[in-house]
């Protein structure tokens, strides 16, 4: 059935995979960004889609459209980004969930709350399941981000509970793919553009730390089966449950990209979690929903993207 759908941060990373997904579904989608770290050039192919609209509006201010559902995913997600301007960052999560959530009140429209891993802080529990609260660092450097998006949940359920406001919330672990920005300091897309260039990886810390790594496609999957199973209102793991080494990673990134680069180590960022695997029981359950591209397999797409980009600059 065809929907008008409301996608905040549209021109983002994933949020540009999302509107792809949901135009050629045949939706009419209206891509809603402020370009503080989404890009036009994400979207450009879609601009000859009837069923595509892009508006440039920062969602801290009250949007007035008509929809049938909408996903939240404005809000800067790299450290390089939300601590460039952490009072903004922390305004977009909780204000932008206060107006997403006014929105869908007032037109009675299914709204999906992007969350992270984040929010489980640098974790006591591995891997993390829904039903842990986290060790988060309320007044540190990341706190912009992870605090932001733990009021951002809380007004959610909240919403839930007292207005009947019909929610869905993900919580988003590491994702990597096409259209990453080169510079936002992501540990996939500064190890792949440093080799590309011929310059030294660097791993921050000794390399120990994990990540898990899900491939933007899959992560999309997981995104639009949530909005549309009834009856379950998260939030659930969203991400792949392989467990990697950031030292892994960056070896895997140097025998598929080649050359001479080296690994060189620096000092770990403060509260930069030790350890991050998702528990996906209940997204498998309740979504039917699992990673299917191999780390391999994605940083190769992954590659050839940034090898596009650095020809046409």
């Amino acid at each position: 059935m065809k929907k008008r759908i409301l996608v905040t941060g549209g021109a983002g990373f994933l949020g540009s995979h999302l509107c792809g997904r949901l135009v050629a579904q045949g939706h009419d989608v209206l891509c809603l960004d402020n370009y503080f770290t989404g890009r036009k050039r994400n979207v450009e192919h879609l601009m000859d889609y009837k069923n595509f609209e892009l508006m440039r509006h920062d969602i801290t201010f009250p949007v007035f459209v008509e929809v049938d559902q909408i996903y939240n995913l404005a809000c800067p997600a790299s450290p390089v980004h939300y601590q460039y301007n952490a009072v903004k960052t922390i305004k977009t999560s909780v204000m932008g969930a206060i107006n997403v959530l006014g929105l869908a009140k007032r037109v009675k429209a299914r709204v999906l709350q992007a969350s992270t891993s984040e929010i489980y802080g640098d974790p006591y529990v591995h891997p993390q399941k829904e039903d842990y609260w986290g060790n988060v660092n309320p007044i540190g450097r990341r706190s912009c981000y992870d605090e932001g998006k733990r009021v951002a949940e809380t007004l959610f359920f909240d919403y839930h509970r007292m207005n009947g406001v019909d929610i869905r919330v993900i919580r988003i672990f590491n994702t990597y793919g096409p259209r990453m920005h080169e510079n936002d300091g992501r540990v996939v897309s500064n190890f792949i553009v440093q080799a590309l260039k011929g310059e030294d990886i660097t791993i921050y810390g000794d390399g120990s730390q994990t990540r898990s790594f899900c491939y933007v496609d899959d992560l999309i999957e997981g995104m639009v089966r949530m909005m549309n199973t009834d009856g379950f209102v998260g939030p659930v793991n969203l991400g792949n449950p392989a467990e990697f080494s950031i030292r892994q990673l960056a070896e895997e990134v140097l025998s598929l990209v080649g050359g001479s680069s080296k690994l060189v180590f620096g000092d770990l960022p403060s509260d930069d979690p030790r350890q991050r695997q998702p528990d996906i029981t209940l997204a498998r359950e309740r979504l039917g929903w699992g990673p299917t591209v191999e780390l391999t397999e994605g940083l190769r797409k992954t590659i050839e993207y940034f090898k596009s980009e650095s020809a046409t600059d």
